[in-house]
């Protein structure tokens, strides 16, 4: 009966480690290069870039005919401060992007 049990636990930490694996990887996809950061990959049916460098971050979704999208509806901008950082904001129904430039006074 020991040996059993002691199978299933193995079996079980062997299921949540082929779990992690795909989660674990997604954190190396993304290319580092002098303060530069790039990455892209899909969200569902959305094709989703992400790059930073310095003191700027820009964001980028596609959702082929608007299936996927989670923003609100219709076409809409908006440009706020957040903090130190300008923020400007573009959507359509199948396009989402966002940019982030931030002041360089530290």
């Amino acid at each position: 009966m020991r040996a059993k049990s002691m199978l299933g636990m193995w079996g079980v930490a062997a299921l949540g480690l082929a779990i992690m694996a795909p989660v674990s990887a997604d954190h190396r996809r993304g290319g580092h290069e002098d303060g530069e950061w790039k990455d892209e990959y899909w969200d569902g049916p959305c094709k989703v870039k992400i790059e930073s460098k310095d003191d700027e971050y820009k964001e980028e979704v596609k959702c082929p005919d608007g299936h996927g999208a989670s923003w609100r509806g219709g076409e809409w901008q908006d440009e706020f401060w957040d903090g130190g950082c300008k923020v400007k904001i573009e959507a359509k129904y199948d396009e989402y992007k966002k940019e982030v430039k931030c002041d360089d006074d530290d």
